[in-house]
């Protein structure tokens, strides 16, 4: 029953101080109940889009991170920090550091931009993206007349770039994960790693601004586009390349970053053998002839093609390039870029190269029969020849000339020498340790008069990036073709049994010139094995 009382019943109130009232609540504990109900809702925006949660799960996710905030963040923290450990190969703690490290510099960033959003100081030492006019990324996006978070967005393009050119990364890809997600790759050393994953919106934005400094359309995302950049830091500048196409849940971006020390590099960078360097000094010595370098794609061809050219007398020798791009400035030397959209092919530039008195032609690369018949013919009338091509071995270098319909004629009255390479990732100074090898090895060795006690593994450390390599080397194999071999390939009929022998010969060629390495505590056979086979 409920119990009814009349005005009378309650006590009468009396004045009371008003120091002596104990509110139920105050200003600060009111305002921690408004800044918790704002970062609540903050993390929930933060765990929708996060790619930790399943789709089918966002509502639910939605529900508690509304009432647990924080906890839950920090959850799906540690479960992100586990998972980029796994992918990166990196240990927990190292991973979760840099996560920290990165979550400090963005708070740095929000503060400045809070207190001095109108006073920012250029930093003449920063990254600076310019665009095949010269113009930097703040011109093309317009960051001064951006909003806040727009400008968020140019300078983290500037950080991925900056990033990889810090780790030696070779390419940057950036994929697709899901539609709320992307994953940021670098291939460093050959392999890529995952070093970074970003929220889907903000990830467009980063292509957008990246297509914008590399001349390429923002709006088409679905037809493949190529375009380029550089980036100056300093005195030193970095060229790119940049190709994009449509995939299954955006759009993919791959930046090929290019060599910028290949114009500095000299047949003892490269790492080849006393012999092997005293036969590619005599034959780039010689006054014509064709010098065939050959392998897969992103092998170094280029590059040691580079440390060929810087070999020769650039000042009495007329040094004439042509090249898809051009990946680094050579003094006293004539570049010339292939622009299919202006109609200059290889073809092209070298029927007009051949017209510039050239003494040394260097060919970026020989794609189809015009090309290699232009080269090979320039090779018999005087001039040096230097060129690429992708095949597997030196045999099959010759094979796929003659199925491009080069004459075996032609090919034996033009070839001087074929190189066929492969870079083999070296091994961390730091961390390297004594193979353990199994009695089989130990004895294969023996019959080698190989000491097992000379032969290292990888094992990882923050030097290194935990991953047990620091660097690549190259290991070739050459084949000189001499009066020999020019009379059996002028033989047309017997010329192909001879090559596919040979293929053999060459793989083991280049396996042996790579255990050389081994031995010599350069890489490991797990590496070799890796490339070589």
């Amino acid at each position: 029953m409920l119990a009814f009382v009349t005005v009378s019943e309650f006590p009468r109130a009396t004045a009371l101080p008003l120091g002596n009232i104990d509110l139920s609540f105050n200003p600060i504990r009111l305002a921690l109940l408004v800044a918790w109900v704002y970062l609540c809702l903050y993390l929930v925006q933060r765990a929708y889009f996060s790619p930790l949660v399943p789709k089918n799960y966002k509502t639910l996710a939605n529900v508690v991170t509304l009432f647990t905030g924080p906890l839950l963040l920090l959850a799906l923290f540690i479960l992100d920090t586990s998972r980029k450990s796994r992918g990166t190969g990196d240990s927990f703690l190292v991973v979760l550091k840099r996560q920290v490290q990165h979550l400090g510099q963005q708070l740095q960033q929000w503060l400045a931009a809070v207190h001095w959003p109108h006073s920012e100081p250029e930093d003449e030492t920063a990254l600076c993206l310019l665009d095949t006019a010269g113009r930097s990324i703040d011109e093309v996006c317009g960051r001064g007349d951006a909003r806040h978070a727009d400008a968020r967005i140019l300078d983290l393009t500037e950080r991925i770039i900056a990033d990889a050119l810090e780790r030696r990364a070779s390419d940057i890809l950036i994929d697709p994960k899901d539609q709320s997600a992307y994953t940021i790759r670098l291939r460093i050393d050959g392999t890529l790693r995952v070093v970074q994953e970003l929220e889907g919106e903000l990830c467009r934005s980063v292509i957008s601004s990246v297509k914008a400094v590399a001349g390429m359309d923002i709006s088409e995302r679905r037809r493949p586009q190529d375009g380029s950049f550089t980036a100056r830091k300093d005195t030193s500048i970095a060229s790119f390349r940049v190709a994009s196409a449509g995939a299954l849940h955006g759009e993919k971006l791959s930046i090929r970053i290019l060599n910028k020390d290949a114009g500095s590099f000299s047949l003892d960078n490269v790492g080849l053998s006393d012999k092997q360097r005293s036969i590619l000094t005599s034959q780039i010595a010689k006054p014509a002839g064709m010098i065939l370098i050959c392998g897969p794609t992103g092998n170094g061809k280029t590059t040691t093609m580079y440390a060929l050219l810087n070999q020769i007398d650039r000042f009495t020798r007329n040094v004439i390039t042509v090249e898809d791009p051009i990946e680094a400035v050579l003094p006293q030397a004539s570049q010339i870029e292939i622009n299919p959209k202006a109609d200059i092919t290889f073809a092209n530039a070298l029927r007009s190269v051949l017209r510039q008195d050239p003494d040394v032609i260097c060919v970026g690369e020989i794609r189809d029969e015009e090309t290699a018949e232009i080269a090979l013919r320039a090779a018999q009338t005087g001039h040096l020849v230097l060129a690429t091509l992708h095949s597997e071995n030196n045999a099959t270098a010759l094979i796929r000339l003659l199925d491009l319909g080069i004459s075996p004629l032609l090919l034996s009255g033009g070839l001087n020498l074929v190189v066929s390479q492969r870079l083999l990732r070296c091994l961390c100074g730091h961390c390297k340790a004594p193979a353990h090898l199994s009695d089989s090895q130990i004895e294969e060795f023996g019959k080698k008069n190989i000491d097992p006690a000379c032969i290292f593994e990888s094992v990882g450390c923050n030097h290194c990036g935990q991953t047990g390599y620091s660097g690549r080397t190259a290991v070739c194999d050459l084949m000189v073709v001499d009066d020999a071999l020019k009379g059996e390939m002028a033989e047309s009929g017997s010329l192909i049994d001879h090559l596919r022998s040979e293929a053999s010969r060459s793989h083991t060629g280049l396996r042996k010139q790579g255990l050389k390495k081994v031995v010599a505590g350069i890489t490991s056979l797990d590496e070799l094995k890796r490339v070589v086979g």
